[in-house]
């Protein structure tokens, strides 16, 4: 996926360009990115262009960090409650 298609608004490009953005700030920009994707799109593959073109050469940016923990995958819920629960088992 190209870079301007994985980045359609330049939420991304712009804040590499941010002095002292913080990593907050980045976590909010990634949600405003991640909803203007264009329905149908692939999020991972879109992430993966987006690391190669921005992350590789700024590794501790905190949109790097930001990008690189989109791309693990969430842990399955567990079920929290019940008798066992009530229990202490």
């Amino acid at each position: 996926m190209r870079v301007e298609e994985a980045d359609p608004k330049g939420l991304v490009r712009e804040s590499y360009r941010i002095d002292g953005i913080t990593s907050g700030e980045c976590r909010s920009i990634f949600i405003d990115w991640a909803l203007s994707l264009p329905v149908g799109a692939d999020q991972a593959d879109a992430l993966r262009s987006l690391i190669a073109h921005y992350a590789m050469d700024l590794p501790d940016h905190p949109m790097s960090v930001v990008l690189q923990d989109a791309l693990v995958p969430a842990e399955a819920p567990r079920r929290k409650g019940g008798r066992a629960a009530r229990m202490g088992l």
